[in-house]
């Protein structure tokens, strides 16, 4: 009962928010498609009566999109965690070469 008393009042907000070319607020309608039949979605006031405007926009996220989401999120941070890695390696990777190159120098001047 709670959950569906916050979607309505989400609902409601994201409604004030949104204007359709028209400058009126978006009615809450539920689709029919085959494609996404029962989802809800914000259409202009004139749909279907007047011209000149398209206003759509989807009510709820995708089925999926919030795994999606957190799925993204997680891979960024992935990403952003073997950066740093790499980074990491490729300056120890310099401190081993310049000791290399060093000690080759070292080791010529010995013999010479």
């Amino acid at each position: 009962m709670a959950s569906q008393s916050s979607r309505a009042s989400r609902f409601r907000s994201d409604a004030k928010e949104l204007l359709c070319g028209h400058g009126e607020r978006p009615v809450l309608r539920t689709s029919s498609t085959k494609d996404n039949p029962g989802r809800r979605f914000w259409g202009c006031v004139y749909y279907e009566v007047q011209d000149g405007c398209d206003f759509f926009r989807w009510a709820d996220p995708e089925p999926g999109a919030v795994q999606e989401e957190v799925e993204f999120a997680r891979n960024r941070r992935k990403i952003t965690k073997l950066k740093a890695r790499l980074k990491e390696l490729e300056t120890k990777l310099w401190v081993v070469a310049a000791l290399c190159f060093a000690g080759w120098v070292g080791f010529l001047f010995l013999f010479l």
